[in-house]
């Protein structure tokens, strides 16, 4: 089975400092999603002002569950707090081929 990948483009909200959103961004990584089933990597990007997460999963499966993961965590409600989620854009892929 493919191997899906979140997608995931953002800004942050208004006079967020960077520094402290990488940092819970780590926070929530330990603490939440690499803790879910399925769970492969989670790379942060950055162009400008504009954010992505790429999350890799085993199965699509997996990606779906991992989305309910940080409800009610401190660790993700941290995260979350950085984010303009009026900018935010969720897609999942399936990787149909890797070189």
């Amino acid at each position: 089975m493919a191997n899906s990948i979140w997608f995931i483009s953002y800004k942050l909200k208004e006079g967020a400092s960077e520094q402290e959103f990488l940092t819970a961004s780590k926070k929530c990584n330990d603490e939440v999603l690499s803790k879910q089933k399925g769970f492969i990597s989670w790379k942060v990007l950055k162009n400008g002002d504009t954010w992505v997460d790429l999350v890799t999963w085993e199965t699509s499966e997996d990606a779906k569950n991992g989305e309910k993961a940080g409800a009610g965590n401190p660790a993700a409600t941290e995260f979350y707090a950085f984010i303009d989620f009026k900018s935010l854009k969720h897609e999942l892929f399936s990787v149909e081929e890797s070189y």
